[in-house]
């Protein structure tokens, strides 16, 4: 059995695992990322229909490990205001940039364009070793170090384990941590859509009886759709065929952008809230998804875990190389991340119950909610800094 030796193994080269690698390029520790597969290419004529808004302190983050300025600017979308509909006639909420004092509210990027972007940094770090075509199938712990074995059976030692393998994390799994799982029986269908009319930069959501629409500009004439429905919704819209979905969807928002042409076609995910007990072990931390997941109405799942990178990135890089997995250290990431996770993901979790409701009093009062947040410009800009600085 071959062995070998690391600081750090990061399971799971998603855009989070592969962040927090290169948040650590130019440290003192030896990297490896475990990856059962590098990411696919990134066509120049497809678009991908998973779209992430990426926040104003996640692009600080990209920009300081080099991914940011690497995209391609053709494949970024600049988002300058947000329109929020209730279910009710009146009830809206608008966001500006120009009212939080700045050019942008967020930016939309493809996942599969920053992933592409974030392994070819990986490439050219000098201390991080890519790990591919293999599986992880044990793990064991010690009071000095981590032993993974892969399925090849190789064996890789390292001071700290990172999980960053998403929601059913198999690290999590191997420490017996079991997260408190809310379902919210409804599926995420995403699809992209050439527009008739131009969106202008702006970010639409509706709150409907049916679930949540949103919106979502990419370049050019086109948009990203995310529809937060029930599982039979979800199958009808499934089941349609292109034209008629765009139809459809085209309906549903209200024509805002003219007549719509299906791009990708719909897909569909289950959404549900992981609240992990646990994020840290000795000589073992969770990342992302692995860590939390959020409902998507807000748009901040991605962002969750690039604050995830920063701070365990800054954590680890003041440390000696040898305290790497040193449970008090990890703590004091555990500590300060659970604040921002916490509140996200009560937050996310009360709209979707606020909304998702046919109670009447509710009703009334989420749609007024929202027209009285509109006429409060001073409450408007604090949330629109709040989102950007997520």
């Amino acid at each position: 059995m071959k062995h070998s030796d690391f600081d750090v193994i990061i399971v799971g080269g998603g855009l989070v695992g592969a962040a927090l690698a290169l948040a650590l390029r130019h440290s003192a520790l030896e990297v490896a990322v475990l990856e059962t597969a590098e990411p696919p290419a990134c066509p120049p004529e497809d678009w991908d229909a998973r779209v992430y808004a990426i926040s104003r302190a996640s692009q600080a983050l990209l920009t300081r490990i080099g991914a940011w300025q690497a995209l391609d600017p053709a494949r970024l979308a600049p988002v300058s205001g947000m329109r929020i509909r209730g279910d009710r006639t009146g009830a809206r909420l608008d966001f500006d940039a120009l009212e939080a004092g700045c050019e942008t509210l967020t930016h939309i990027v493809e996942n599969r364009h920053l992933q592409a972007v974030l392994w070819q940094k990986l490439r050219e770090a000098p201390n991080v070793t890519l790990i591919t075509a293999v599986q992880a199938q044990a793990l064991q712990i010690d009071a000095h170090r981590a032993a993974l074995t892969l399925a090849d059976g190789r064996c890789l030692h390292a001071r700290l384990i990172v999980g960053a393998d998403g929601a059913n994390s198999w690290v999590r799994r191997q420490l017996a941590i079991d997260p408190l799982t809310l379902p919210y029986q409804q599926f995420g269908v995403v699809a992209n859509f050439n527009t008739g009319k131009p969106h202008h930069g702006l970010a639409r959501q509706w709150f409907r009886k049916d679930g949540i629409l949103a919106w979502l500009p990419l370049p050019g004439a086109r948009m990203s759709m995310v529809w937060s429905c029930s599982a039979a919704e979800k199958d009808a819209l499934l089941a349609l065929p292109a034209e008629e979905l765009a139809q459809r969807v085209a309906a549903a928002g209200n024509h805002e952008l003219g007549q719509l042409a299906v791009i990708t076609p719909a897909q569909a995910f289950p959404l549900r809230l992981n609240h992990v007990p646990e994020i840290v072990r000795s000589r073992v931390a969770l990342v992302g998804d692995a860590a939390h997941t959020v409902h998507p109405l807000a748009g901040q799942g991605v962002n969750l875990g690039f604050g995830d990178v920063a701070t365990l990135a800054g954590i680890l890089t003041a440390e000696l190389p040898e305290r790497a997995g040193d449970y008090l250290v990890l703590r004091r990431y555990e500590r300060d991340r659970r604040e921002a996770v916490y509140l996200m993901q009560g937050v996310c979790h009360g709209l979707q119950k606020l909304f998702n409701n046919d109670h009447p009093v509710l009703g009334d009062l989420r749609n007024w909610g929202l027209a009285l947040t509109n006429r409060l410009p001073w409450l408007k800009r604090q949330l629109i800094r709040h989102a950007m600085d997520a």
